[in-house]
């Protein structure tokens, strides 16, 4: 029996557009991506080479982009930044820049000159360009871009099922196809490890793994699904065997009495979680364990401000109806004082809304 596992750390409708691409291609792949051929020429380099651009440490932006002017004997550099102004460095505080044709790259392994400042520039460039997922050798980085994308539709995950990484833009999907891939194709246990501060995005990604296993695994299953349609991870749809479903209902349950607002987070992991999704020889999902650790066990009883203890309470208190405010003796937020600040609330998150999928989950 073969199996995968997903550890982390504590700490819209798929439509298509005009072209040949799906609309979601957009926040998956640059739109100049074809045509950096075209800046790839002997002459076309050499005048940038010319040009003698370095990255210069800034105070304020990490980086900034400068141009030699002159250079003297003692490694004294005359640099012009892009921001207008003229200063003097020393050459060994500076770093190099690459060619254009590596700009927004999908794999970072690829940079002439693979350094700090270029890995900045690279993700900024890309994030501002609504690209989350940049590759940088076998590790996927992701920058939360703290807004819904529509990147995970059923439209997606066909476009990456059955595909090798460097068939496809950088995508969670990918990184999970390919170890679903190798179990099958090596007979050999697969890893995904999902690591970052408070707030990366370890939460969401998890899960994004977990909904690419489940459909693929359980699509020879059914011959009544239709691409297209967005996953709810919240609801069993009727394309999944009941393992695959209680397997997407377990990401409610474990963010109610797991998770909580913080400072940086909304919804902060206040815990550790270790998946393991066991597979039988043909690829069909057998069974599925989730082992849990270092719960944060304080934020029960006391919280910082402008932070809450864990969703269940607060789902509880505002979504229960009248019979289980009766037989449970409910009262208002300001009657606890393990709520240590009251009723706080989260924008964009109906409390009441998220209590009735966390009980659909638990049947």
């Amino acid at each position: 029996m073969e199996k995968t596992t997903i550890p982390t750390n504590n700490t819209s409708d798929g439509v298509m557009d005009n072209g040949d691409e799906p609309a979601e291609m957009k926040y998956l792949r640059s739109a100049d991506h074809n045509s950096k051929d075209n800046i790839t020429d002997a002459r076309t380099a050499n005048e940038w080479a010319a040009k003698k651009y370095i990255w210069v440490p800034d105070e304020h932006e990490g980086f900034i982009r400068g141009q030699v002017q002159q250079e003297q004997t003692n490694g004294q550099l005359l640099v012009d930044l892009e921001n207008g102004k003229r200063i003097t460095t020393h050459k060994d505080d500076t770093q190099r820049v690459n060619p254009p044709k590596f700009s927004k790259i999908e794999d970072m392994s690829e940079l002439t000159c693979l350094n700090d400042a270029s890995v900045l520039f690279n993700l900024k460039e890309r994030y501002y360009s609504g690209l989350i997922y940049t590759y940088s050798g076998s590790f996927c980085i992701v920058v939360n871009p703290y807004k819904r994308l529509s990147i995970y539709s059923e439209n997606v995950i066909e476009m990456y099922k059955g595909k090798r990484r460097e068939q496809m833009p950088p995508h969670i999907f990918s990184i999970a196809g390919d170890a679903y891939r190798l179990m099958l194709q090596n007979r050999e246990n697969q890893s995904i490890l999902c690591t970052g501060e408070s707030g990366a995005g370890k939460t969401e990604n998890t899960k994004k793994v977990i909904q690419y296993l489940a459909y693929v695994a359980a699509a020879p299953k059914s011959s009544q699904r239709q691409p297209g349609n967005a996953v709810n991870q919240y609801e069993s749809l009727n394309f999944q065997g009941e393992l695959e479903a209680q397997l997407l209902q377990a990401n409610p349950i474990l963010q109610a009495f797991g998770n909580a607002k913080t400072v940086k987070n909304d919804n902060s992991s206040r815990l550790g979680k270790f998946i393991r999704i066991n597979f039988d020889t043909t690829g069909f999902i057998v069974s599925a364990s989730i082992e849990t650790y270092l719960l944060e066990k304080s934020r029960t009883t006391h919280q910082a401000k402008d932070e809450r203890t864990f969703h269940i309470f607060y789902q509880l208190l505002r979504g229960a109806n009248t019979k289980m405010i009766t037989d449970y003796l409910l009262e208002d937020f300001s009657r606890y004082r393990y709520l240590t600040h009251g009723n706080v609330t989260i924008p964009g998150v109906d409390d009441g809304e998220e209590f009735q999928n966390t009980v659909k989950a638990m049947q």
